[in-house]
């Protein structure tokens, strides 16, 4: 699901999109995404928009990193007609848990004073509450399969933060935090959303976006 995945599913056919979306420091990139011949459904790579590729080795900050552009790809798609999205998940710079793609996506996550909480996985230790009323209607129309290679859970010695953050220039202090951020997040989800992801098989991927 990384670098390359938009190439080799497209190359018995299909079509290319450029969007400009979100970055995973903020800045906008350039990212393309595809459809393949059915015109319904669109393949993503979410390191087009959230990758460690996008960034230099000093430029990388995994408290920071955020999957907005990931969510940007999705409405982009959407918007084309797209009723089906295969999104491929590695490769990520984030570990933030899938939240700035949700974020894009609608929904408000909220910390103790009913603020947004800041982009990537250092935010997420302020969570405190999920909301989705304002979530795109429209993602609710379409399916969504992740590609992905890995069966880390989201938590613990075998999870995101603790096998994936370091490759993307997390201390272990740095690591401990997003530990704190994605435990946070899991268990807001369960209280809110009643889905808790903690053991679910390859949640861990991407930094938690799966």
């Amino acid at each position: 699901g990384g670098e390359g995945f938009v190439d080799a599913l497209l190359s018995q056919g299909g079509r290319r999109v450029e969007a400009v979306v979100t970055g995973p420091l903020g800045s906008p990139v350039r990212a393309v995404y595809g459809f393949l011949p059915d015109r319904e459904t669109a393949v993503i790579e979410m390191a087009a928009a959230a990758g460690l590729g996008l960034l230099r080795p000093e430029e990388r900050r995994p408290l920071e990193a955020t999957t907005r552009g990931v969510g940007e790809l999705m409405l982009d798609a959407i918007s084309r007609g797209a009723r089906r999205l295969l999104i491929g998940i590695g490769g990520s710079a984030t570990t933030d848990g899938g939240a700035g793609m949700a974020q894009a996506l609608g929904a408000r996550l909220l910390d103790g004073r009913g603020r947004d909480i800041p982009p990537g996985g250092g935010g997420l230790r302020e969570l405190r509450r999920i909301d989705l009323s304002r979530m795109d209607p429209r993602i609710r129309e379409v399916s969504i399969r992740a590609a992905c290679d890995v069966k880390n859970p989201l938590l613990g010695e075998a999870g995101a933060a603790a096998v994936y953050g370091p490759q993307k220039g997390a201390s272990p202090e740095q690591v401990a935090m997003l530990e704190e951020g994605l435990a946070r997040l899991a268990g807001v989800a369960g209280r809110d959303l009643g889905v808790d992801p903690s053991d679910v098989p390859g949640a861990g991927a991407a930094g938690g976006l799966g």
